[in-house]
């Protein structure tokens, strides 16, 4: 979670709480902040496990963390593009249209 936070910042963000809050409530806040963290970590779990339940057996073994938006971006960009990418055949066959047909035009589109 702190990955990109060095020693410096954790004493800034250390001095700038004791200003704000002050010595009597600073444990208190860090107290509060703490609890509320275990809280989010405690209803993400849940979500992912009733999302699980929800989508049944047929779909158990699904791997939740491909699911991340974070994910879909590293596959789109660095993901194997042979096995993503339709052929043009393939486009072309989804479409409709035969092997070395043309697509009409429409001048409205345009």
């Amino acid at each position: 979670m702190f990955n990109n936070l060095g020693w410096q910042e954790l004493l800034m963000l250390a001095v700038l709480g004791l200003v704000i809050f002050g010595p009597e409530r600073l444990p208190k806040a860090a107290a509060d902040v703490a609890k509320l963290l275990r809280q989010l970590r405690t209803m993400a779990r849940g979500a992912a496990s009733d999302l699980r339940a929800e989508l049944g057996p047929e779909l158990a073994d699904i791997d939740l963390r491909g699911l991340h938006p974070r994910r879909f971006v590293e596959d789109a960009l660095f993901g194997d593009d042979d096995e993503t990418a339709p052929t043009t055949s393939s486009r072309i066959a989804s479409v409709g249209l035969a092997a070395g047909e043309r697509p009409p035009y429409d001048p409205d589109a345009t």
